[in-house]
């Protein structure tokens, strides 16, 4: 497990995901002191939490959950991710930046939609993801 200030990495699955630019993305989202866990699991895990708190019956490729205005976790599921990462046309380790963005919005406070997509896009662009 990886913590630094307000934001931890831990992971369930085997793979090095560390390494990719989280820490700089959610202070540019979310600030420095949003306290943030961030958790790699495997796809029964993500199928797991997605019935429980979404009513679906699969596994997703992230899940966010605001805790409180300052607290928050994002689930992301690399082995779903991979799989849907050839949808969007995107690499793996790219789309799984783009899903902790995404995820990063929705704590924030966005719902899909226009304004959640060029949000996104001003973190691509900035990012270069």
């Amino acid at each position: 497990m990886k913590k630094e200030g307000n934001f931890s990495i831990s992971k369930t699955i085997k793979g090095k995901l560390e390494s990719l630019p989280f820490e700089k993305i959610k202070i540019y989202v979310l600030g420095k002191n949003y306290e943030l866990s961030l958790v790699f699991i495997g796809s029964k895990k993500s199928k797991s939490l997605n019935k429980k708190y979404r009513d679906k019956n699969k596994s997703a490729n992230t899940l966010a959950f605001p805790l409180s205005k300052s607290n928050g976790e994002i689930f992301i599921c690399p082995e779903t991710a991979s799989r849907d990462a050839i949808k969007f046309k995107m690499r793996k380790n790219q789309f799984i930046i783009h899903l902790f963005a995404h995820g990063l919005l929705h704590l924030k406070g966005f719902t899909h939609g226009e304004k959640m997509e060029k949000e996104e896009e001003k973190i691509k662009l900035k990012f270069k993801i």
